[in-house]
């Protein structure tokens, strides 16, 4: 196979660099190789390399940013990915585009299905919804994975390591405790994908949630993160995580309270579930700090 991955330096992009390769031939453009801000180049250049399957795990991902640049958020989560669908249904080929658990308002209580009604309540959530729809609208071979709260020992910054690097700091920190959703590790994701392109076919194709097991607030997530990085030696300054509120810490870009995704669809389509969030927070740190 011939496999196109745009965004290959991101958190998942890296990920995904190494597992697709099980795969067959990678092709993987970064920003470098493509500005999806020029959305007329992107069918032209996608479709003179004729790829059996679009991973695309580019998106503009600064939620909060996003509020004060909308039309970058448009561009980049609903015009690209637009093109690439477009692009996708030229050559006769596949698109894997990767969303978000902001795509909800989070105040249903439960977690989400496919079919639930969506409601972001950021721009960021609505630019990557438009992006879903678009796509959708295509109607061509896709599969959306809708994620959450990733995060991986490559790439830039995520939570994980942003609470770690503070650990190491700060004798006190204050977390957020009333958001919750389900942390991700970057790896499984790519593995995820690797798995589901080759089962693929017409029965199989459309939206699908994918994160890891179980549950956890920001407030969760920091507390284990310091647990099992002091387990693996690091040396931390925290002596104390204290929980807070959404309220007692405003962003720009309003929070899905609850957005913790079912992921029973995918588990029927793969065999199998997701492991569970802290097991791979465990793995992505012990390979951070090997």
């Amino acid at each position: 196979m011939k496999l196109l991955l745009v965004g290959s330096q991101g958190q998942v992009g890296q990920e995904l660099s190494s597992s697709l390769k099980k795969l067959g031939n990678v092709i993987s453009w970064s920003r470098h190789d493509i500005d999806l801000c020029n959305i007329n180049d992107i069918i032209p250049k996608i479709t003179a390399l004729h790829p059996d399957a679009i991973i695309n795990a580019a998106a503009y991902t600064a939620v909060d940013k996003a509020e004060t640049e909308p039309e970058l958020a448009y561009r980049i989560n609903r015009d690209a990915p637009e093109q690439m669908a477009l692009a996708a249904q030229k050559c006769g080929t596949t698109l894997i585009h990767i969303s978000t658990d902001y795509v909800f308002d989070g105040l249903k209580g439960l977690p989400y299905k496919e079919t639930d009604e969506t409601n972001p309540g950021s721009v960021y959530g609505a630019s990557k919804l438009a992006g879903e729809e678009a796509i959708q609208r295509v109607d061509g071979k896709y599969v959306i994975l809708r994620t959450a709260w990733v995060h991986g020992a490559q790439g830039k910054g995520n939570f994980v390591k942003t609470i770690l690097r503070l650990a190491k700091e700060r004798a006190l920190l204050t977390i957020v405790e009333d958001q919750v959703s389900t942390p991700t590790w970057a790896q499984d994701i790519a593995n995820t994908i690797t798995t589901v392109l080759p089962a693929l076919d017409k029965n199989t194709y459309g939206v699908y949630h994918c994160t890891n097991s179980g549950v956890a607030s920001w407030y969760d997530l920091a507390i284990a993160a310091v647990e099992e990085a002091r387990h693996l030696g690091v040396p931390l300054k925290v002596k104390e995580i204290k929980p807070i509120t959404t309220e007692e810490y405003p962003l720009p870009a309003k929070r899905p309270a609850y957005s913790a995704m079912s992921n029973v669809k995918l588990r029927n389509l793969i065999g199998t579930t997701l492991p569970y969030w802290r097991d791979s927070l465990r793995s992505m740190l012990t390979e951070l700090y090997s």
